[in-house]
């Protein structure tokens, strides 16, 4: 049996096959509107994170499911160019994550997703040797039992878990029990918590869960953290934006890059946004992505927008 090396990073999580499709106008109910032109690109939360991570030269295994059709094709081929490990689990006859994404003329993104039943990863699909050969594990929830296998062994492992959440998946409470880093959408903590006020959700999240740290992306308000004894906030940077699509999934890359350097929680902050920002600048879930050297010249003299969290935090 060959032995299941160690890498920087696993990714446990979703995969997607993006249709891109720009629009001069985000259409209104009931209305046609004409587009030009379509791109097909590979994306999804987990898988987008990994091959970002491994481009700025961390070693990566990914850990997903794929159907037996030419979207399978693109992502292993994305896999192979990019030097991730994969441990991929075909489904024969099935079809693979799909994802239609309109883009309006500022930029912003609006995703439809088709996923077979079939491609939701099992619990008894996962190999522990996956997991806990590795520094780090990224999750993103949506096959919410075999990610809260994954982040338990991983746990019990050492290992620290980082979660992209945006769902109250079925199960989400069970599998925040054993993440440490959770970096949501902005309003994922209030509907979890029950509570409007953002920095009162992430609080009660923090101390209900147990995490290191409690996070909300912001998008133009850049993130806001807790880390159980203080808030953070890092602004976004302001860059011509030509899609929003892989924003998240590029700062969570950019958190576990600064996370695993070791670097202050306020620079692993900001490298996230600039890293965020930058995949902007492009089509694509990944098509921004920078290397590490542009990443930090945007943080050191990249515009920022103003944010409310800016002034409340230093007041």
């Amino acid at each position: 049996m060959v032995k299941t090396a160690i890498v920087d990073l696993v990714g446990v999580g979703l995969n997607a096959t993006d249709t891109v499709i720009p629009l001069a106008k985000y259409p209104t109910r009931g209305s046609k509107v004409e587009y030009r032109h379509a791109t097909v690109l590979p994306g999804g939360q987990v898988a987008s994170t990994v091959v970002a991570c491994q481009r700025w030269g961390m070693t990566t295994r990914y850990v997903g499911k794929l159907g037996d059709d030419v979207a399978a094709t693109l992502h292993r081929e994305a896999f192979d160019h990019a030097g991730v490990e994969t441990r991929l689990v075909t489904v024969e006859g099935g079809a693979s994550s799909q994802s239609l994404i309109l883009v309006d003329d500022g930029g912003e993104r609006t995703v439809l997703c088709r996923r077979d039943e079939r491609m939701v990863l099992q619990p008894a699909e996962l190999s522990s040797e996956w997991v806990v050969n590795a520094r780090a594990l990224h999750v993103d929830g949506y096959d919410t039992a075999a990610a809260t296998l994954a982040a338990h062994w991983a746990r019990a492992a050492g290992v620290p878990v980082i979660a992209d959440l945006d769902e109250l998946y079925a199960g989400v409470e069970d599998l925040l029990e054993s993440i440490d880093y959770v970096i949501a959408s902005r309003d994922f903590p209030c509907r979890l918590m029950q509570e409007p006020n953002l920095e009162f959700a992430l609080q009660r999240m923090q101390l209900r869960f147990g995490s290191r740290l409690a996070a909300a992306t912001l998008g133009e308000d850049g993130v806001l953290a807790w880390d159980g004894q203080q808030f953070y906030h890092a602004a976004a940077f302001r860059v011509p934006v030509v899609d929003t699509t892989g924003a998240g999934d590029i700062f969570h890359a950019g958190f576990i890059y600064a996370l695993l350097q070791g670097w202050p929680l306020q620079r692993q902050l900001d490298f996230a946004c600039a890293a965020a920002a930058l995949n902007c600048t492009a089509v694509g879930a990944r098509g921004g992505i920078k290397p590490v050297a542009v990443i930090e010249e945007l943080m050191s003299a990249g515009p920022r927008y103003e944010s409310a969290y800016c002034i409340q935090l230093a007041e």
